[in-house]
């Protein structure tokens, strides 16, 4: 299981590898419609949410550069200490 602690925070500015746009994560932790996770969904930046076409899961691995980490605190780690928590009993 890879380490989601390290998994970068909602509202963080990525550009994919094979991008051309910047996406702003929306989402950790995402499954598609049949059940693969992901590491992110994200949407373009700065447009945000033009329809669902245009959401985009992506892992961490595919992340090119980043622009802007979002904002973190002491909720955000206890999140992703019981989302970590989670999927543990998931293997």
């Amino acid at each position: 299981m890879k380490n989601i602690k390290e998994l970068l925070p909602i509202g963080s500015v990525v550009i994919l590898k094979e991008g051309t746009k910047k996406l702003m994560v929306i989402g950790v932790m995402q499954e598609d419609v049949e059940g693969k996770p992901y590491d992110y969904l994200g949407l373009f930046y700065p447009e945000g949410f033009v329809g669902q076409a245009a959401n985009f899961l992506f892992q961490a691995d595919d992340i090119r550069e980043v622009f802007y980490r979002g904002y973190e605190n002491l909720e955000q780690e206890e999140f992703l200490s019981k989302l970590e928590a989670y999927y543990k009993t998931r293997e």
